[in-house]
């Protein structure tokens, strides 16, 4: 350990990345990544990028694609602010919103990163328990406000059980607490759209809510790191105007985050197929014992009952060795547990054979 580095750093745990696979016969069902593509779109604008203009600074703002953001979800450019992925989006809202020393709120368990983040900004970490179908419980924001919290973060749909808390529940929150609500819609697209589920009117209803969205999980965009927040415009224009980087959105990122809106439904059609698989994955794992809850993101949690021939860690460590990688918290609440991605037909199929062997 440096002399040089601050206490708060030495002391803290960093973020645990997952897994990624030793070998091209290895699947990856582990880190929720869409296993379709991104649409042709995205391919033939990269192809088609000057590189010419690498030679200058990209657009500050993104302004191009904030706009086109806007109109799809009927705000205005003001309302948008597009971020290196959402985990930028998360760090610029606690450097904006959390006064050092002041607290940081999540349900757990939650998003791994949310601790990390708020530890490196020396912000009291204040955790408010899930009920026992992984909602919110009333006591929430009454929790929250008592330990003086600035900032909290709920993801929805939940990670890692993928639970939905509606609309109305979410206002509810945002209205009861006294800091700010993010609310984490990494995973939204594949909530079913029969739910018309839209948290977006909450932009216009509350002053303290904002919301976070990625083309990692639904435009399968995951490695080129682009995200965006919404909000009301006191709370985007902070961001926008003084703790966000300079040009933190090259001018690649923007011009492919562009096609890929501009072919949503490329995009849509791989939701429908995830969702498709969901249901069909979710109903082969309980025929093997394993439950899940209803899940509205692309990955199942996945119970693992007392009786089996093997606990999860061990299952988890029977998956791996036979080229599938899922997720295993060693926590409570998750250590009986699994958190499988939803992957393309063929790689479910391939994680079921793996399954009924050790559990057949």
């Amino acid at each position: 350990m440096s002399r040089y580095e601050r206490p708060n750093i030495a002391a803290m745990q960093g973020y645990t990345s997952g897994e990624q696979p030793e070998d091209d016969n290895t699947i990856k069902l582990n880190t929720n990544e869409n296993p379709y593509p991104p649409s042709p779109a995205v391919q033939r604008a990269l192809a088609e990028i000057d590189v010419s203009k690498l030679r200058t600074y990209p657009q500050p703002t993104a302004d191009a694609l904030r706009q086109y953001i806007a109109e799809l979800h009927g705000l205005q450019r003001d309302n948008v602010v597009v971020t290196n992925g959402g985990d930028e989006a998360l760090r610029l809202a606690i450097t904006t919103y959390v006064e050092p020393g002041k607290g940081f709120g999540m349900a757990t368990p939650s998003y791994s990163l949310y601790p990390v983040l708020a530890d490196i900004h020396d912000a009291p970490i204040a955790e408010v328990a899930l009920d026992e179908e992984w909602q919110l419980p009333d006591n929430f924001a009454d929790e929250l406000n008592a330990r003086d919290v600035q900032l909290t973060c709920v993801v929805n749909p939940h990670a890692p059980s993928g639970t939905l808390t509606d609309v109305d529940t979410l206002a509810q929150v945002a209205q009861q607490l006294r800091g700010v609500l993010l609310i984490d819609e990494a995973y939204v697209d594949f909530v079913d759209p029969d739910s018309l589920y839209d948290s977006t009117r909450l932009v216009a209803e509350c002053d303290n809510v904002l919301i976070l969205r990625t083309f990692s999980k639904g435009y399968s965009l995951a490695g080129l790191r682009l995200g965006y927040l919404l909000g009301p415009q006191t709370l985007i224009d902070p961001i926008v105007g003084k703790t966000r980087d300079s040009y933190n959105i090259d001018h690649i990122s923007q011009v492919l985050g562009l096609a890929a809106l501009h072919d949503r439904a490329y995009a849509e059609d791989t939701w429908a197929k995830v969702r498709a698989e969901r249901t069909k994955l979710k109903h082969h794992l309980a025929q093997l014992g394993l439950q899940a809850p209803s899940s509205a993101a692309n990955f199942l949690l996945a119970e693992v009952p007392d009786n089996a021939a093997m606990n999860a860690a061990e299952l988890y460590a029977h998956l791996k060795a036979e080229g599938v990688l899922v997720r295993y918290f060693a926590q409570p609440r998750l250590d009986n547990r699994l958190r499988i991605t939803v992957g393309t037909e063929a790689d479910n199929q391939r994680l079921l054979d793996a399954l009924t062997d050790v559990l057949t």
